[in-house]
């Protein structure tokens, strides 16, 4: 039975006293390509930016 349990479960890597873990498990949720969380900010900034430079007395 032990031999099972360590043969599904890939050890973890080696981290700085452990505070570093990967999980493969999968959350519950939305989930979102991290290409649309990178680029809203870029775009916001981008935007406010133009509306400083063209609308700026």
């Amino acid at each position: 039975m032990a031999d099972n349990k360590k043969k599904k479960s890939a050890p973890l890597p080696a981290s700085s006293a452990g505070l570093l873990r990967f999980f493969e498990d999968e959350t519950k949720g939305i989930k979102i390509d991290p290409r649309i969380i990178i680029s809203i900010p870029i775009s916001l900034i981008l935007v406010s930016w133009a509306i400083e430079i063209f609308f700026a007395k």
